[in-house]
């Protein structure tokens, strides 16, 4: 199965069986639709999520899930990049604020890097924190937006990270405006406007 966020809404990509389970059936703002097997139907249904800011889920199934996946794929431009779950000695993950919600470090992967490699450069680069230890990969997330007239797919690489540095430095070209340590339960909990795709790595990085 495959979550990919548009505008805000989660879309989801999977079997027949995934799609007839009870946290996917059909209700208000939510739409769940058999695959064709045509493009077309995919780009009627994106063109329907630019339009209507109101669809909370779209649920998309057919039997072969890869072939679903690579025909989504095919009607963007995909880009990757790559981020950190960083955790200080603490416990405490970091998160920063920038363009009107709480995110955490990440980037495009440059040319020759591999998603390791960029990475732990972009949360040093982000951050001012240089002393990292990379850990095990957690996640993937993907969202898309429109650039220059495309429609744009990012397929973001998320790995675990440690450090022992308590300086923190916000790269402020990069429209960061603050940063900070937090314990996720409790900061969750006081409800700060966070990126649903962000919501889903801190989840994947609390169950480890």
């Amino acid at each position: 199965m495959y979550k990919v966020y548009i505008n805000g809404t989660s879309v989801f990509l999977c079997s027949p069986e995934e799609a007839a389970t009870a946290a996917f059936q059909a209700g208000k703002n939510k739409f769940n639709a058999r695959y064709t097997g045509k493009k077309k139907m995919i780009k009627q249904y994106l063109d329907l999520l630019d339009k209507n800011k109101d669809v909370r889920q779209l649920v998309l199934s057919y039997p072969e899930p890869e072939t679903l996946w690579q025909d989504f794929q095919a009607c963007f431009r995909v880009l990757e990049a790559a981020g950190g779950y960083v955790v200080n000695s603490r416990g405490e993950l970091l998160v920063f604020y920038r363009r009107d919600s709480w995110d955490m470090p990440k980037g495009k992967i440059d040319p020759g890097e591999t998603p390791e490699q960029a990475a732990l450069r972009e949360v040093r680069e982000e951050t001012g924190l240089q002393q990292l230890d990379m850990g095990a990969f957690l996640c993937y997330t993907y969202h898309t937006y429109p650039q220059k007239g495309e429609r744009i797919l990012k397929k973001t690489w998320w790995y675990r990270m440690q450090t022992t540095d308590e300086q923190l430095i916000p790269q402020t070209e990069e429209d960061i405006v603050e940063i900070r340590w937090v314990a996720p339960e409790t900061w969750l909990a006081a409800g700060p406007v966070v990126y649903e795709s962000i919501l889903d790595v801190i989840q994947s990085g609390q169950k480890g």
